[in-house]
């Protein structure tokens, strides 16, 4: 059965938020401040959080600075997942990794669907690794966000999750750098 190991220690890792948008501002970014509490809870550490406008070159520049820091475990991106011209969420993304984790937009898209039925097919989310980071993008409502974290981050983020979770890869992610 999957589910937390109590016999395990916690391990807190450090996260990284990046809301993209046009218009929203740290008063405004109910997203950003969804995932900033749900990490919080979790007993995650925020590391970093910034607001970048719907640019591929800022995403991207903003994406390899936290990628270069050892300190970043993980990056979670709220916006710029869906399908209008401005949105070049998922491009960015793809344009840094080393490995596309194609199971994460799937599973968000299938969780989402039991949500919010057929628009789901709007989403572009996505996950991968680039030098040792976990990359994760969102789409921008407050729901997807609390949507992606309950439903598959919150656990894939936590060591003890049963029978196996993103952070005990976390040593490996560069063997192939040796």
């Amino acid at each position: 059965m999957p589910g937390i190991d109590e016999k395990r220690p916690f391990l807190p890792i450090n996260i990284a938020i990046m809301t993209v948008s046009d218009t929203r501002t740290p008063d405004t970014d109910k997203s950003g401040n969804i995932l900033q509490k749900c990490i919080d809870e979790a007993g995650h550490r925020v590391i970093g959080r910034v607001i970048i406008p719907d640019d591929f070159d800022q995403i991207t520049a903003q994406l390899k600075k936290w990628i270069a820091d050892p300190k970043t475990d993980v990056v979670i991106s709220t916006g710029g997942t869906g399908v209008t011209g401005r949105d070049v969420t998922p491009e960015a993304f793809k344009s840094v990794f080393d490995k596309e984790i194609e199971g994460f937009g799937e599973l968000f898209r299938r969780l989402s669907y039991e949500l919010i039925g057929t628009s789901t097919i709007q989403s572009r989310a996505l996950g991968g690794v680039a030098g040792g980071t976990y990359l994760f993008a969102l789409p921008g409502s407050p729901g997807a966000c609390r949507d992606g974290w309950n439903g598959i981050l919150k656990h894939q983020l936590d060591n003890r999750y049963r029978p196996c979770n993103f952070v005990e890869l976390m040593p490996r992610l560069n063997e192939h750098l040796k």
